[in-house]
């Protein structure tokens, strides 16, 4: 709910309060409700609130416990508010008035530096525990608040945002070339496999699921919880795990419906969205208040060139969920004068570094934005679903069901299906034993093995040692996990935390600038346990990939879109189509980008010529799915954020 900021002195001198309020100042960009600081001889710590919970509303913060000899500042939403309660024996009639950071600083006092392995919800914070001289804090599991830091031996200073860590006159801006190199030699979204480097050489992170302390000299980075597939939860029936399901993912979405303002939520025509929506509407029909929903639909003039179980405009599937849920007040958007080429500069200010995920931006930021006309102050989203309640990949599953030879099990699977998908009922049985087989590609290959360009300069590659850092996480150099299933995959989406930095990095800034907070029940921690202790017959079966969700949202989702296995929505597809009229303007940019030196020093300039070569022929909105369409945007995103340092 705020952006903190802080700097604590660790050697004898006594702080430069000049200092504390420059920080202070660099943060009056994004609104605030309030604005207050507190200091001692050693610590200045400060807090840029913006108000979106009841108990938030006239909360001082930073908050000093004069009994305790605590003081904190905390960006946190905490939703297990009432478990807290009673273990800590908060007074009930203290409760309903307690604020977030009064309830982490209490849970410190009693746990100390255990405190988050307590705590759910979305939060960082910092705790100065001056009885010990020593500077606490930490960052949820999957890091949804940033909390930047940086350590000169005589200054510790930490922020939400890094441009106010950078305006003081001893941290450089100097750009920090191990994490360019992973961010240009990974593939996909992420940006570095070290989940606590940045693009700035002077400035680190707290990575998520960890905490930090800070004592004189000595700064330490803990790792406090661990996702892991444990013992499978064993229930009676079907209907046991739905109602167990149930149970956990209405506690989710309820928890993160408590605000003062307005709710909202981002709807696409899907299953993980539609079954936010669906749990969310039912709690708050029962207080009488309309939920908004918030869906991005493409220009009118374009035309829709993605194969038919592919589908750009959701609207037909959303219209179904609107209309079955009741309760809803539904806006559509097609942003028809945003692009992602004419949004890369105030992207790059916003979140401080390059992004991956241009064919999205424009919409996902002016989703905050029409969010925050509307007087929203949560913005739901069911972003992490696809690993969580939404889990189950049906011809994977039909893969181990031939590896451990239960054949039966697998034709009345395969019979199913072909029903509600169409197709003979085996004809997916060749893919399958390619998936559960992988060295039938190997030695009958059906066609050549595509092989991603690789964006990052061989030399720059060799220089800074980046293939050689992947090799500890299992990804070789292709940039991503050496033959990996997509169960290998889930494992280590949730072993591997650097895998969450990026996307949450965009939440948290969007947050900020517009004053409303993005929160994704299906991240919830509790329902990312519960699922991941889930039978994988639970999650395939019957012929239904994503069985678990299916069958829990009856009555919850219209049909069409509950049962949907034969088309599935996609975002971005008109990426193309929106920049054509900046064609000549964006080709004029990309040869400059393909002879400048100092960028070529990163960039592998055989592989932009030869992407440019394809740019040169002639523009099409179909080419929004070609490879070398989407290395040129994401070298130039590079290119505009490099020059900052030139």
């Amino acid at each position: 709910m705020s952006a903190i900021a802080g700097i604590y002195h660790l050697n004898d001198e006594p702080i430069n309060l000049e200092h504390g309020r420059r920080m202070m100042k660099e943060l009056e960009k994004y609104p605030a409700d309030d604005v207050q600081t507190w200091h001692s001889d050693k610590v200045f710590l400060g807090c840029h609130a913006q108000w979106i919970t009841p108990e938030s509303i006239g909360e001082k913060l930073p908050y000093y416990d004069q009994e305790r000899q605590l003081a904190i500042t905390a960006d946190a939403i905490i939703d297990n508010r009432e478990e807290l309660f009673e273990k800590l024996q908060v007074k009930k009639s203290d409760r309903k008035t307690m604020s977030d950071s009064e309830l982490i600083l209490l849970s410190y006092y009693k746990w100390g530096e255990d405190t988050p392995k307590h705590l759910l919800g979305d939060f960082a914070f910092m705790i100065w525990d001056e009885k010990h001289r020593k500077l606490f804090g930490a960052r949820d599991f999957s890091g949804a608040r940033t909390l930047y830091f940086n350590n000169n031996l005589q200054r510790f200073s930490f922020c939400t945002v890094i441009h106010p860590l950078l305006s003081f006159p001893y941290i450089d801006m100097k750009l920090n070339e191990q994490w360019l190199a992973e961010y240009l030699a990974i593939a996909g979204m992420i940006d570095a496999v070290d989940a606590s480097i940045t693009p700035y050489k002077n400035i680190e992170q707290v990575p998520p699921s960890h905490s930090i302390s800070v004592v004189r000299d000595k700064i330490t980075l803990t790792k406090y919880c661990t996702l892991a597939q444990g013992e499978h939860l064993k229930l009676k029936s079907n209907e046991e795990y739905v109602e167990a399901f149930q149970d956990v993912f209405q506690k989710a979405v309820t928890s993160r419906l408590r605000t003062h303002l307005n709710i909202g939520a981002q709807l696409s025509g899907g299953l993980d969205s539609g079954a936010v929506v669906g749990f969310a509407a039912k709690a708050m029909l029962e207080e009488k208040k309309k939920l908004h929903t918030f869906s991005y639909i493409p220009p009118e003039d374009f035309v829709d060139f993605t194969p038919k179980y592919l589908l750009a405009d959701e609207r037909p599937f959303i219209h179904s969920t609107v209309q079955h849920v009741g309760g809803i007040e539904d806006h559509y958007f097609d942003f028809k004068e945003k692009n992602s080429y004419s949004d890369i500069d105030e992207f790059l200010e916003i979140l401080e570094m390059p992004y991956k995920f241009f064919e999205n931006s424009f919409w996902l930021k002016g989703m905050f934005e029409k969010a925050h006309e509307k007087g929203i102050g949560i913005l739901l989203n069911g972003d992490r679903g696809n690993f969580t309640v939404s889990w189950g990949f049906a011809l994977d599953y039909y893969a181990t069901l031939l590896k451990k030879l239960k054949w039966i099990r697998l034709f009345q699977e395969l019979d199913y299906f072909s029903k509600n998908v169409g197709g003979a009922r085996l004809g997916n049985l060749p893919d399958i034993a390619r998936i559960g087989f992988p060295i039938i590609d190997k030695i009958f290959p059906e066609e050549a093995p595509y092989k991603r360009p690789m964006l990052i300069n061989p030399e720059f590659a060799e220089i800074t040692g980046v293939f050689k850092r992947f090799k500890e996480h299992g990804i070789d150099q292709s940039g991503w996990y050496s033959n990996s299933s997509i169960f290998h995959e889930r494992k280590r989406h949730f072993q591997d935390v650097f895998q969450w930095n990026a996307g949450n990095t965009l939440s948290t800034k969007l947050s900020l600038r517009y004053k409303l907070w993005k929160r994704d029940p299906t991240n919830d921690l509790r329902v990312v346990r519960f699922c991941l202790s889930v039978p994988e017959e639970q999650f395939v079966q019957n012929g239904l990939d994503r069985a678990l969700i299916r069958r829990a949202t009856l009555n919850y989702l219209p049909e069409n879109v509950r049962l949907n296995q034969r088309i599935r929505g996609v975002q971005g597809a008109d990426w193309v189509h929106r920049i054509i009229p900046y064609w000549d303007k964006y080709k004029e940019e990309l040869r400059q980008l393909c002879s400048d030196k100092k960028v070529l020093e990163y960039l592998d300039g055989q592989v932009l010529k030869t992407a440019f070569s394809k740019v040169e022929i002639g523009v099409k909105p179909e080419n929004a799915t070609d490879p070398n369409y989407k290395i040129l945007m994401r070298s130039l995103i590079v290119y505009r954020f490099i020059k900052k340092f030139t």
